[in-house]
């Protein structure tokens, strides 16, 4: 029995806390800070997940045997660092990486030298700082477009342009470098060619030698149906992808996750966690596009609920390093996603409406992400992404069905949600999947 720190806040966080209290291993479940869905499976701790002193210190008092880093500040700031230094709290299971692994999501600059040097398939790229904005502007004009620009650091999924001409691009290039729209993420830029294909996101929990395959998955980033609009953190997800099967996840496994997970090693980066592999599928052959070092939101939604087997085990023995033991175990139906956002979100949007009929709902799984209770106890929105809605079906249209009618349920004011996640893979099937 087991004592489990789960650290985040969102619909991320309430899937692994779901999943994690099925556990018969899991004595106590505690959500650091959680939200008003994770407090119904665990108990959520008033602490800032990135206050590490606090955290340490609860771990002692609470006498945690595991702790699992949802989102990706606390890594990339350093956390786990923090918990291997401190002798009170080495002996303490912990699933996600140390900075110098979490970089592969925190520097796009420093994950894309750790794919050329290991000879990961992506997209050909220069990064130009701050001081080199002239120089970042000869260099596209010479470019293809479209072209991607990326700022550097993180930028919560937001920091990527795909610009469609010359003018979009120099004004991106102004955006990032000159204006610091994105911080400190933006004091470098990196500028790479525009892959054409179908994207889709393969998921690994590795402990830095040993790695298991998780369920795959597509999300679906742009506000507005037919991917269009602004991007957002994530507007729903599917799993499994149906033209990502067979040969296609062979080549990634072989092509990008094992030289993934053997050049962390070459390098020296001891890596316990998660790895997000965003992939584009060209003509069937894989490109990444880009590593998280954790789970993605909303595609933990359906790959975490696909998992049928004990997923504390799973956690554990990455934790003893002993994950050449463990065994999976997967649900084949199909699971989506959809994401009920706050109108106006990714923009400016209104938080504290009243969200009701979510005990209306029916034959799916609700997931909170920015919701909390108001002083009257009641459930109110606390996000631009509240609530996300999980159905199962022998179909992708089964399971679509089931998503949408209970995303249409829950009501507050202004709720917003795509009707159309999913429909586009609806054209791929297994037998003419692309090869």
């Amino acid at each position: 029995m087991m004592n489990i720190l789960l650290i985040g806040s969102g619909g991320r966080e309430h899937a692994l806390a779901w999943k994690i209290k099925q556990s018969p291993r899991c004595q106590t479940l505690f959500i650091a800070p959680g939200n008003a869905g994770t407090a119904e499976v665990g108990q959520n701790i008033n602490i800032d997940m990135n206050d590490f002193p606090a955290l340490g210190k609860f771990c002692i008092d609470n006498k945690i045997d595991l702790v699992l880093v949802g989102p990706e500040a606390p890594l990339v700031n350093g956390i786990r660092d923090y918990f291997e230094t401190d002798a009170a709290l080495d002996h303490i299971l912990f699933v996600g990486p140390g900075k110098k692994g979490a970089q592969l999501e925190g520097s796009k600059d420093f994950s894309k030298q750790f794919m050329e040097r290991h000879g990961i398939p992506t997209a050909a790229s220069e990064t130009f700082t701050d001081r080199e904005i002239e120089a970042a502007k000869a260099y596209i004009k010479h470019h293809s477009l479209p072209i991607v620009l990326k700022a550097d650091g993180l930028a919560a999924g937001k920091g990527v342009i795909i610009a469609e001409s010359l003018k979009e691009a120099e004004k991106a290039l102004d955006d990032i470098l000159a204006d610091k729209k994105f911080g400190d993420a933006g004091a470098k830029v990196v500028i790479e060619q525009f892959l054409r294909g179908i994207e889709m996101s393969s998921f690994v929990l590795t402990d830095g030698k040993n790695y298991v395959m998780l369920p795959e998955a597509k999300d679906y980033k742009r506000i507005g149906e037919k991917d269009t609009g602004l991007n957002t953190g994530g507007m729903g997800a599917v799993s499994p992808v149906p033209f990502a099967q067979g040969e296609f996840m062979r080549k990634v496994e072989q092509r990008i996750v094992i030289p993934t997970i053997n050049g962390l090693e070459k390098d020296n980066i001891p890596y316990v966690g998660f790895v997000f592999i965003g992939l584009m599928n060209v003509d069937g052959e894989p490109y990444v596009i880009e590593y998280n070092a954790r789970l993605g939101d909303p595609e933990t939604e359906v790959i975490i609920p696909r998992i049928a087997s004990d997923l504390v085990d799973l956690l554990e023995l990455a934790g003893q390093k002993k994950l050449n033991e463990a065994k999976i175990t997967l649900n084949p139906q199909t699971a989506t996603t959809v994401v009920l956002v706050a109108g106006g979100y990714p923009e400016d949007y209104a938080k504290g409406d009243v969200i009701t009929a979510i005990e209306q709902t029916s034959d799916v799984l609700v997931f909170h992400a920015g919701t909390k209770l108001n002083d009257q106890k009641q459930l109110v929105t606390n996000g631009g992404r509240v609530i996300t809605v999980t159905g199962f079906g022998d179909s992708i249209e089964a399971a679509i069905a089931k998503s949408n009618k209970g995303a249409q349920t829950i009501q507050w004011k202004d709720k917003y949600f795509r009707r159309d996640v999913g429909l586009d893979l609806l054209a791929y099937t297994k037998a003419d999947s692309l090869k």
